[in-house]
């Protein structure tokens, strides 16, 4: 058997860091035009991504005397396509698979610069002006292609579900519902009130890993519904061009739709804060000061807050969800708390202080959130939970 030259694909890798590095204004550009990202947030996320590449070498291990499954495929989504890229790409590049991958209809410009960037690496096979559902079908009946991922509503997973045998790994991230934070009496209000404040309103809310509810211990409630308040009115809501700006317009549809939809199914909830005029949405900040919360579906910058008394309560109610994305926490949670946390969450975060999700923290989520299934010998093994996708994207491990 050859020998793999991993440092040659490293090597690689690398080339496409410094093609990303090199484009930065160009992607920035696209966002800005495609979706209104602020090309500020832009910035950050290419630097994020370039980055990641440039650290693979901490993912050999996880690959090496491994077998890579081939054609990999999947639809990049219109929020950080540069960060998944690297994250999906760069594991494909050093496993040795082939990388082919479509973009979301709400960033031609994006997909356009993307895919110059990425031509001259044979692993990375971008499709163009596709319709994704065509783009889906062709995955399914091409039988090079072994492993799928895909994301969306409840729906997309079950149209693919029922075609799971086309491939040998299938991934679904679904939706993420409203990821909720929980601070405990013993929190730090400073750090938590920046990291919830920070983690709710980044780019608009328009990542799926934004916080978009917070229940807090009612000894600290006030402070902390101040706090979260003063930060929410010092992000600048404005032209996506300008490198100040934090929020830009909310371009694309649909997610204004979903938030009119919240502010009507939250009508009982006191609006303390922001407001929607078309495509400018200031921060929405709700709050709820009793009752059930509507397990929603939700994307961009909106943000229920409640009191609790009992934290045993608190926990009973966020784990009462249908969606086991994300869940963080500050303080110190009850007895076994933390295992009832893992337990229904993909992703876990306890006391966290970052802006960005660091890349290499597993991603996925649990219930109607996400799940995997993967064709083990002659049968189907169903997971669900977070993954890291260097691990994912290699099978037939060999002992050295």
């Amino acid at each position: 058997m050859a020998t793999i030259d991993y440092n040659a694909r490293l090597r690689d890798i690398a080339e496409l860091a410094g093609a990303l590095a090199d484009r930065k204004a160009d992607l920035q550009r696209a966002a800005a035009e495609d979706a209104g990202f602020p090309v500020k947030v832009t910035a950050l996320e290419v630097d994020l991504a370039v980055q990641h590449l440039r650290s693979m070498e901490e993912e050999l291990d996880w690959v090496a005397h491994c077998s890579p499954y081939g054609t990999v495929a999947a639809i990049l989504p219109y929020d950080a396509p540069v960060v998944v890229l690297a994250r999906l790409g760069g594991a494909a590049m050093l496993s040795g698979n082939k990388l082919r991958f479509s973009f979301s209809s709400q960033t031609p410009r994006s997909a356009q610069v993307i895919a110059e960037i990425v031509r001259p690496f044979s692993a990375l096979q971008p499709v163009l002006g596709e319709d994704n559902r065509e783009y889906g079908k062709r995955c399914v009946e091409d039988e090079t292609v072994r492993v799928l991922f895909i994301s969306g509503a409840s729906a997309v997973g079950q149209a693919y579900r029922s075609k799971h045998e086309a491939f040998d790994k299938l991934f679904f991230a679904g939706p993420g519902g409203m990821p909720a934070a929980l601070v405990f009496a013993d929190s730090d209000v400073d750090r938590a009130g920046r990291f919830i404040a920070r983690r709710a309103f980044i780019n608009g809310g328009q990542y799926c890993t934004t916080l978009k509810k917070v229940l807090i211990h009612r000894t600290l409630y006030a402070p902390m519904r101040q706090r979260i308040m003063t930060l929410a009115k010092d992000f600048t809501v404005g032209d996506p061009f300008d490198e100040h700006t934090d929020i830009g317009p909310i371009r694309v549809e649909r997610t204004r739709r979903i938030l009119h939809k919240a502010l009507q199914s939250c009508a009982g909830a006191d609006l303390l804060y922001g407001g929607m005029n078309g495509e400018w949405v200031t921060p929405l900040i709700l709050e709820m000061p009793q009752g059930t919360i509507a397990d929603l579906e939700l994307f961009g910058p909106f943000l229920l807050l409640q009191p609790f008394d009992d934290p045993e309560q608190a926990v009973q109610q966020v784990i009462r969800t249908r969606y086991g994305f994300l869940l963080a926490f500050f303080g110190t949670p009850p007895d076994h708390a933390r295992t009832l946390f893992h337990e229904h969450f993909g992703m876990v975060h306890d006391n966290p202080d970052f802006d960005f999700t660091p890349l290499r923290l597993p991603f996925g989520g649990k219930k109607e959130s996400g799940w995997i299934l993967e064709r083990q010998n002659d049968q189907w093994i169903e997971r669900d939970g977070a993954f890291l996708y260097g691990k994912e994207l290699v099978r037939h491990c060999r002992a050295q």
